[in-house]
């Protein structure tokens, strides 16, 4: 019963109602999501370690939601860092979870997902990354997943670039690609748009970078737009999702034998024994060609581009009406 959690206690911060049900139809508790992150914390501290980071939180009964300033209950332990969010016009108060206490307390909070910055509070001019976010256009359709993400790991080996693989935790996959510190925001997002681009070429007939969703005509997106100061998944983290699936760093030879849904909280700390970590599976920083950087600053920003095309088609509809 939820009573008999209560007074439970780990590194010092109280637990509460851990044998309640997560969500509806999530298939784990409370308990579970706390057990889980605890086992894996050595794994996904890096990941969250001295990155803004924003959860999604499910309140018992309630809509999931994404919550970017810390809560004015946030123990004064935990780090915060301010920054302008252009989106809201505003200065955020974003939490550092650089610990098992903060972890344990985030979990405590019913932080089901964990998106950091690309971005660390020392270098907020620089991501560290570059991320392919590789999207299905239906949910059973991650064989082809696969095979664009192979597409975009010879679009990296044709420029001298390396990447690692994950489950995004709900139906795609994420390549990420470490990168020095000498391109800014504006060049890592170009970069990103030339390699999606270029994987988009090799096979047009599986994958687009069409923005706009019914232009994708079955085909995987490769999304370049998660860039800048936007916020990706951690690998590790658990996702709002029946199950509570996982997302979980794969070895490219390995993606064809897996699907996004056997690892989930109950399974996935078993599955990471003797595996290498997330953090490990990437190549040292490596720099990026000035060639690359001009190619991608000549396509167009997908969402800038979406935007002007749908005002477009929406002045058609008008006049044809």
């Amino acid at each position: 019963m939820a009573g008999s959690s209560k007074g439970e206690s780990r590194a010092g911060v109280p637990l509460t109602n851990l044998d309640e049900s997560l969500f509806d139809g999530a298939g784990a508790s409370k308990r579970d999501l706390v057990e889980y992150l605890d086992a894996v914390r050595d794994l996904i501290l890096p990941e969250l370690e001295d990155r803004p980071l924003s959860v999604i939180r499910v309140h018992r009964g309630q809509e999931a939601f994404m919550q970017k300033n810390a809560p004015k209950c946030t123990p004064d332990w935990v780090p915060t860092v301010e920054l302008w969010a252009e989106a809201s016009k505003r200065e955020v108060s974003y939490a550092l979870c650089n610990d098992r206490r903060t972890l344990l307390w985030f979990a405590n909070q019913r932080a089901v997902e964990y998106h950091p910055t690309l971005t660390r509070v020392e270098r907020p001019d620089r991501a560290t990354h570059l991320v392919l976010d590789l999207d299905p256009p239906e949910d059973d359709a991650f064989a082809k997943v696969v095979a664009v993400a192979h597409l975009v790991r010879q679009a990296l080996d044709d420029v001298g670039l390396h990447g690692a693989v994950k489950t995004s935790g709900a139906k795609g996959l994420h390549v990420f690609v470490p990168v020095d510190d000498a391109l800014p925001l504006e060049d890592s997002a170009a970069v990103t748009r030339a390699i999606a681009t270029r994987a988009a070429n090799l096979d047009s007939a599986i994958a687009t970078t069409a923005f706009i969703k019914e232009d994708r005509e079955g085909k995987v997106f490769v999304d370049s737009t998660r860039v800048a100061g936007a916020t990706v998944v951690s690998a590790y983290s658990p996702r709002v999702r029946p199950g509570v699936p996982v997302s979980f760093p794969l070895e490219w030879d390995e993606l064809e034998q897996v699907t996004p849904g056997e690892f989930t909280v109950h399974t996935a700390s078993d599955r990471l024994r003797g595996r290498t970590p997330w953090a490990e599976r990437m190549a040292d920083r490596q720099s990026v060609s000035a060639e690359l950087v001009e190619e991608g600053h000549d396509i167009p920003v997908a969402r800038v581009q979406a935007m002007h095309e749908g005002k477009r088609r929406a002045r058609a509809r008008r006049q044809r009406n």
